[in-house]
């Protein structure tokens, strides 16, 4: 029956889909757009723009800032700053990710425990309300709609992280996962939760073995369902069904930061001052784009637009092909 519901939603999908997403699998030269607004037009010292993410229309961007507020809406087309979300919430904002309904998650790695190595600190407001160690589902307005993890605590079991770096949604089922960990002194895991926030399993310790991690930075699902697991710390993708099974690794890529699939399987990754473009099913590598490029995040939406977060360069740019 979950099969048939994948396939049943991969179709529905596909169908909406299909003109995009071929152009988008069959032209993989990408340039940079340069009518975009530069996000932001003038660079903050203090905007690390951290995590990306998109809505499968392209309409809406979303991006972390370690920035009070830390959230930003950016127009899909025109790069122009629409809202600002999320004020107080995040200590240290990480990962973002905007799910089939249309909400918002965002990460908060804060830094760690012990902090991690990042160029700027936690926020103050948010360090001066507890915050930390925790993600949250948002509405497009910033309502908090549901939190996972207990306020500024750090820990390893069904109701604590310890710098959660990102999180993804299952359109199928709506179960959530948790990459759980930003060095290796922290966490090394992944965390599965159900659509309505309750513990399912997690899988992962610190280590260089299948299953094991050491930094897992970012994540996304494939087609299929299967797990997509940047290890950073161990430069190597790690492949898992949705129950922790370890399927495969990739090692060709290096350390990776960022993740974004299509539906129709085509990857991108950030990391190594380029974004590598690849095949998801079986890590096959199709294209790179090195134009001034360092990105940390990283979305795609339904037309292969790419929207890169960069930590360095203090923005977000989009690509085209």
């Amino acid at each position: 029956m979950r099969y048939f519901k994948r396939m049943t939603v991969a179709c529905a999908t596909l169908l909406t889909l299909v003109l995009p997403e071929i152009a988008a699998a069959q032209s993989l030269q990408y340039h940079r757009d340069e009518s975009w607004v530069p996000i932001p037009e003038v660079s903050p010292p203090y905007w690390e723009m951290n995590g990306a993410a998109v809505d499968r229309a392209g309409r809406r961007v979303y991006a972390t800032r370690r920035f009070d507020p830390p959230i930003i809406e950016i127009d899909g087309a025109t790069g122009k700053i629409l809202n600002e979300i999320g004020s107080g919430l995040l200590a240290w904002p990480h990962g973002i990710f905007v799910d089939h309904e249309g909400f918002i998650w965002a990460a908060d790695a804060t830094v760690g425990d012990p902090p991690s190595l990042g160029l700027m600190g936690p926020i103050p407001i948010a360090v001066k309300a507890g915050r930390g160690h925790q993600v949250f589902k948002l509405t497009p307005d910033g309502e908090v709609v549901m939190t996972l993890g207990t306020k500024g605590v750090a820990g390893n079991d069904s109701e604590h992280f310890n710098a959660p770096t990102a999180v993804v949604v299952d359109p199928v089922d709506g179960d959530i996962f948790v990459s759980d960990g930003h060095n290796d002194q922290t966490n090394a895991r992944i965390v599965k939760f159900s659509k309505d926030g309750k513990f399912i399993r997690s899988w992962g310790k610190l280590g260089s073995g299948p299953g094991e991690f050491n930094v897992p930075h970012a994540l996304a699902l494939d087609s299929q369902g299967r797990v997509l697991v940047a290890d950073r710390g161990n430069r190597r993708i790690q492949v898992f069904d949705q129950d922790g099974g370890f399927i495969t690794q990739w090692p060709q890529f290096g350390a990776i930061s960022g993740i974004a699939i299509t539906p129709d399987d085509i990857m991108f990754l950030t990391g190594g001052n380029k974004i590598t473009i690849a095949n998801a099913k079986d890590g096959t590598i199709l294209g790179e784009i090195t134009q001034g490029i360092n990105a940390e995040g990283v979305a795609t939406d339904a037309y292969g637009n790419i929207y890169a977060s960069e930590v360095f360069d203090r923005s977000v740019k989009k690509f085209v092909h």
